[in-house]
């Protein structure tokens, strides 16, 4: 079968280097993919939001599934575009990814049907919004900007001058586009972070292993929020018991409350959780893998992949196995100094031939015939092993056999995992 994958991240080559696991497929594509990738796969160059340019190409190359990674293309339909012309797909449709693509509607969702989250409130108008964060007066507060933001429209206010000044970049500036029409200020919660990315055919929900983001820039979790700068999993703080919970109350009401809805969701669906002293709580809903998620929870997924994604489809996942490897991973994100905000590229990548990681590509482009840095976030490097702490490890010497100049990552990535076991 043909088979093509939406995107050109890290987490696209996660999804990618599993794909190629199975004997099903015989090409694999990715569109538009990167010099990284096509060593995986064949890159073509269609932009990942460029829908005509997606249906052409299934057309002509006569695919027989895709899978559509990214948020923006699944926000703005390609699932529906491309089921419409007889290509199945994994990921959720339009109406269904809307639970990523408008953080009022997945709150809405959230209190219409009883599923725990932090209290919120929702707002058009700069002032009435920063009116409400004054009364309150209620420090830390989270002000998120309702639409798609790359991972950074969550601003997190320590105080009034805070608050003002991520109401007016938001709202006023516009920093995230359309995004910014509309916030949602919430209660700050506090916990320990989890995500679980889980997969549903719409009926039944098959969790992968849980995992621990790194969201800041810098280490000790300062600095700039970004797209994630390094990954654990399991989570020590995700425990059976706790699983059972979000089981019940989190994970089968978020299903069964968008089927009600009439937005029935197939694909892969992230749970931002946080483990509040009251118990679980979703912090954020994601429409598909997280990234840099899925560069350990894939590698640590034992299952055909490429099987789990037709079981979603075709719904039939609850006969399908999804079983995860009782060992842990590490991803360390290799970035360019100075992401998320300003930063160089155009720099040689130089990997060490001894290196023993899987690396997942990302911000990479070939120029005179060498591999050099493109984006903010350039690679990820990932290690699995017996225990959480060799992987941690591991990871750390791997990535010191990866060089490019201004290459920058933090030093602390699974630091609190192993806090939390002793």
């Amino acid at each position: 079968m043909r088979v093509m994958v939406v995107g050109s991240g890290g987490r696209e080559h996660a999804i990618i280097k599993k794909l190629k696991e199975s004997a099903e497929i015989t090409e694999l594509y990715a569109l538009p993919g990167n010099a990284g990738i096509a060593k995986d796969a064949q890159c073509v160059g269609v932009a990942a939001d460029d829908i005509p340019g997606m249906v052409d190409f299934a057309v002509k190359n006569k695919i027989g599934f895709a899978v559509v990674a990214p948020d923006d293309p699944l926000v703005m339909g390609m699932v529906d575009a491309l089921e419409a012309i007889g290509v199945p797909c994994f990921g959720p449709e339009k109406k269904a990814a809307e639970i990523e693509g408008s953080k009022v509607f997945s709150k809405g969702l959230m209190k219409k049907y009883g599923i725990p989250t932090a209290d919120y409130e929702v707002f058009d108008d700069p002032s009435k919004a920063f009116e409400y964060i004054k009364g309150k007066n209620t420090y830390p507060t989270v002000i998120k900007a309702d639409g798609l933001a790359k991972g950074k429209g969550v601003i997190i206010a320590a105080d009034e001058f805070e608050a003002r000044e991520a109401i007016r970049s938001i709202m006023e500036d516009r920093k995230f586009g359309e995004s910014g029409a509309h916030v949602v200020v919430e209660e700050f919660l506090t916990g320990p972070e989890v995500s679980v990315l889980a997969f549903t055919d719409g009926k039944t929900v098959k969790p992968m292993i849980s995992s621990m983001d790194h969201k800041r820039a810098r280490d000790n979790d300062e600095g700039l929020n970004t797209g994630g700068m390094g990954t654990i999993a399991p989570n020590p703080y995700y425990t059976p018991d706790i699983e059972k919970i979000c089981m019940e109350k989190i994970f089968l009401p978020t299903v069964n409350a968008m089927n009600a809805e009439g937005r029935t969701f197939k694909g892969c669906l992230y749970f931002g959780l946080m483990l509040t002293p009251q118990g679980p709580k979703v912090i954020e809903y994601n429409c598909r893998f997280g990234d840099p998620e899925a560069q350990v929870t894939l590698p640590l997924l034992k299952s055909d992949l490429f099987t789990i994604m037709k079981a979603v489809r075709y719904g039939t996942l609850e006969e399908t196995e999804v079983v995860n490897d009782r060992g842990a991973a590490c991803c360390v994100i290799m970035a360019s100094d100075g992401y998320p905000a300003e930063y160089k590229t155009g720099y040689p990548v130089i990997i060490d031939k001894d290196l023993d990681a899987e690396v997942f590509f990302a911000g990479v482009k070939e120029a005179d015939g060498r591999l050099v840095t493109s984006g903010g976030r350039v690679l990820g490097v990932t290690v699995t092993a017996p225990t959480l702490r060799e992987a941690i490890d591991t990871a750390y010497v791997e990535a010191r056999k990866i060089r490019f100049e201004n290459a920058y990552y933090r030093r602390d990535i699974g630091k609190r995992a192993l806090e939390a076991k002793r």
